[in-house]
This record gives structure tokens, C-alpha cells and sequence, in this order.
């Protein structure tokens, strides 16, 4: 079994919880690292700030950084009640231990939540992946972005008769699509649920919002579809979230709720559009149908704490 007290510190380095202080030089060692990887930066400094906002989130317990004299060169935290955690070490202070102390670290914080298991979600073929495959995860699902490229045309996706779009102004709608949001992702088993308010910190309290970001399908009464995107830095369109009721699918919401996301994205300047899915959803095909293509492959790697 490891923990960071057998996994010294590199030579020079020095450790403490991250402060909100911090976020800029977070927020660079977590991008310099992704774009290092992947080729891309598939995060804002607005992501970080709103994890940071979870009531969930105790920075000076939940998160870590390791400091070369006043730099920051790498940073880790542990969510979701210990079985999820991010690390990155910034390009330039890798092949020192940085990074394996960072995974010690994590695996410590996520024991003392109680968590039986931790994933972190990493570029395929990346430092990240051979680290901790090293370290004994294994592969738990694959995740792929995929992106509408720029000019393609957004067709119209219509509703069935009874159903229609609006934004989600309301405390209510908000509420209801918090609740769908949650019914559906809940579907996955080793998923964790997220409090209103957990998730709010991420999408209609997240830094930026606009009432635009969130619109659900109605029907009745009831909201049974909701669809979160922004624009990011890049100018690009991301769906963070979309989901339908269980009842509701096979009718074409779920299509018809990425084109208004990508149509609203592109009114409000972006130039493409991206989002996120992986292996337990299945959906890889409904994103295909409208266009979309795989942009990149992360892998989703998992350890059991009694395997290690």
C-alpha cells in the first residue's frame, strides 16, 4: 500500500494546501500540462474557480500543491467524497517525482474520505496514463471529445407535438434540471450524485453564466430535458451537460437540445462547438448524427485502495 509518506518529496520542493490565491498558477499548470498532453487546453480558469465553489470543497484538506522555491509547478485535488481526483505537473518540472507523489497524496485523501476506490481522467497515452498504470489502475471507461467544426451547418431538429424549448429563467426549471440532469447521469453506477447546490456551483453559479447557458424542454407541466453549454476562451461552443428523461428519449430531444445549444453558442460568438461523453452512456452515435467528430480520447483510470 502506498501513501505519500513513502514517496519523498523531490529535492528542493515543498508542499501546502492551494488557497484561492493560487488560482492563476493552478490554472496554468493544469493548462500547460493538458496542452503538453493533448494538444489542446480543455479547461478555463472559470472551471477551476467553480470546483473550487462546491460547499463540498475544503481547499486547505482537498487540494495540494507542490512548489519549487515561490512557483507553483504542480497541483492535485480529491472530489466526490474521495472517488474522483485531478494532478498535473507542469512540463517543465516533470521526470523529478512530482508526479508520483501528487498520486500518493490523492490516494491518502481519498482513504481518509472512506472511498473503497479513486479515478482521475487523463489524456490516452499520456505521462498521466503510463504514472498511474504504474501505479496500478486500470481502465474504467474511455471518455472522447468531440467537436461540430467550424461552418457546419446546424440543422433544425423540431419537437414532437406537445413538447418545447425555453430558457431556464425560473428557480424552478433550474431546479427541475438539476433533477433530470442527476435521474439520468445517476444511471451510470459508479457515478456520484451532486446536491442542487453542488451542481449549481458549476453551471448557474459558475463565474460567467448567462441565463442562455442552461435551456430545458417542457412538457406539460413537467421539464423533462436540459442542456448546459458556454463559450469558453477558445471561442468554442461546450456542452457541459445534456440529458433526458428516461420516458422522454427516442423522440429527438436529446438532438434537438444540442442544436439550440450549438445554434445559441454560435449567436453568442462561437466559432465551434465541442462536448464531452464516454463508454457508459452509449451516445457516441447520437453525437455522430449531428455532425460531430472525435476530436480526443482520454481514458478514465481507476484504483481499488486494497489493490495498492
Amino acid at each position: 500500500m502506498s501513501h505519500s509518506a513513502d514517496v519523498p518529496l523531490p529535492e528542493g520542493c515543498t508542499a501546502r494546501p492551494l488557497a484561492r490565491a493560487d488560482l492563476d498558477a493552478a490554472y496554468h499548470v493544469y493548462s500547460s500540462a493538458q496542452l503538453e498532453d493533448s494538444g489542446v487546453i480543455a479547461l478555463e480558469r472559470a472551471d477551476i474557480e467553480a470546483d473550487w465553489s462546491r460547499p463540498s470543497m475544503d481547499l486547505a484538506r482537498d487540494t495540494v500543491g507542490v512548489l519549487r522555491g515561490d512557483r507553483l509547478v504542480g497541483a492535485a485535488e480529491v472530489a466526490r467524497r474521495g472517488t474522483r481526483a485531478e494532478a498535473a505537473v507542469h512540463p517543465h518540472a516533470r521526470g523529478r517525482g512530482v508526479g508520483a507523489w501528487l498520486a500518493a497524496w490523492t490516494e491518502d485523501r481519498s482513504r481518509e474520505f472512506g472511498a473503497v476506490s479513486m479515478g482521475q481522467t487523463v489524456p490516452r497515452g499520456s505521462a498521466g496514463q503510463r504514472l498511474l498504470e504504474g501505479r496500478g489502475y486500470v481502465l474504467g471507461h474511455t471518455s472522447w471529445v468531440l467537436e461540430l467544426p467550424p461552418g457546419s451547418e446546424i440543422a433544425d431538429r423540431p419537437l414532437p407535438q406537445g413538447y418545447s424549448l425555453r430558457t431556464a429563467s425560473s428557480e424552478g426549471d433550474r431546479a427541475a434540471a438539476h433533477e433530470v440532469i442527476e435521474t439520468a447521469f445517476g444511471e451510470w453506477s459508479d457515478r456520484t450524485g451532486e446536491t442542487y447546490d453542488e451542481w449549481a456551483a458549476g453551471t448557474v453559479r459558475r463565474p460567467g453564466f448567462e441565463p442562455w447557458n442552461l435551456r430545458v424542454v417542457g412538457h406539460g407541466d413537467a421539464v423533462v430535458g436540459a442542456c448546459f453549454t458556454v463559450v469558453d476562451e477558445r471561442a468554442c461552443g461546450f456542452v457541459d451537460q445534456v440529458a433526458v428523461a428516461r420516458e422522454h428519449r427516442g423522440r429527438g430531444l436529446a438532438q434537438a437540445l444540442l442544436a439550440d445549444g450549438f445554434r445559441n453558442a454560435r449567436e453568442h460568438g462561437a466559432v465551434t462547438s465541442e462536448l464531452s461523453t464516454d463508454s457508459r452512456t452509449g451516445a457516441l452515435d447520437l453525437y455522430r448524427k449531428v455532425g460531430m467528430r472525435v476530436s480526443a480520447t482520454w481514458v478514465h483510470l481507476v484504483r481499488r485502495h486494497e489493490d495498492g
